[in-house]
């Protein structure tokens, strides 16, 4: 069964997200701002993104999957969802962060949307038969691990249930509503020790910032979804994410 707090559903340790029964057997229609967004990433530079680009040479091939769907069963809203995770709070590096599923290429991947795919399935266990690709995003640098990560943009055509497979390295799985993200309630500035300063959403007892935050914001506004926010709100980063390496 479906948990859903404050309109975000989770799969819990040993819960699931189920695929809500009103979509039937066949493909959930794609919305037309899914793939007005397809069309205008054509036309925007990498910088868009981030400010991070990869380096001529050196950073590990990895891809992440971002991948908005129909709502799940349980939803309190009728309007897009996006999957993301909450790593294992025991990680080594960046534990507890809510991130896109994805991860490092392995030798076998054909390309790095066979790398979004596959650690998408082993992380929340979701079908990848049912994934439209839709577009693969500028490659982006991630300066403290290293990783140079290929942003995959997916519609759930078919959702499949999404569950926690391996807690040593998910904690969670989520299904967030597309219109709690772009509330403008929800979005502030997060503010880190080091210096950094970034996008932030309130995910009920959860923070969404960091990588993940920069690109799902970046998204949203190239699809049309944005809603004017006050950037000036300025949140310190909780304790809780400031283990391991960063």
């Amino acid at each position: 069964m479906t948990k859903v707090v404050s309109g975000i559903a989770y799969a819990g340790t040993s819960g699931a997200i189920e695929p809500s029964p009103s979509l039937g057997a066949a493909p959930a229609p794609r919305p037309a701002w899914v793939g007005e967004l397809a069309e205008r990433l054509g036309r925007v530079e990498p910088e868009w993104f981030s400010r991070f680009l990869p380096p001529e040479e050196g950073g590990r091939e990895s891809a992440v999957l971002i991948l908005f769907g129909p709502p799940p069963a349980g939803a309190e809203d009728g309007g897009e969802h996006v999957v993301l995770i909450e790593r294992s709070h025991t990680m080594r590096t960046q534990p507890a962060q809510i991130a896109f599923p994805g991860g490092a290429r392995d030798p076998e991947d054909v390309d790095l949307v066979a790398t979004a795919l596959r650690e998408a399935h082993e992380e929340t266990g979701l079908d990848p038969a049912g994934v439209e690709v839709i577009a693969q995003l500028p490659s982006l640098f991630l300066p403290p691990s290293q990783f140079v990560v290929a942003p995959v943009l997916g519609w759930w055509a078919h959702p499949s249930p999404l569950v926690v497979r391996d807690p040593a390295e998910v904690h969670d799985v989520l299904s967030v509503p597309v219109s709690h993200l772009v509330a403008p309630t929800t979005r502030f500035s997060v503010t880190h020790p080091s210096g950094y300063v970034g996008p932030g959403f309130d995910l009920d007892h959860l923070l969404l910032w960091g990588f993940t935050a920069g690109l799902i914001s970046s998204v949203l506004e190239l699809g049309g979804l944005s809603q004017p926010w006050d950037a000036d709100v300025m949140r310190p980063l909780p304790d809780r994410y400031l283990g391991g390496r960063r």
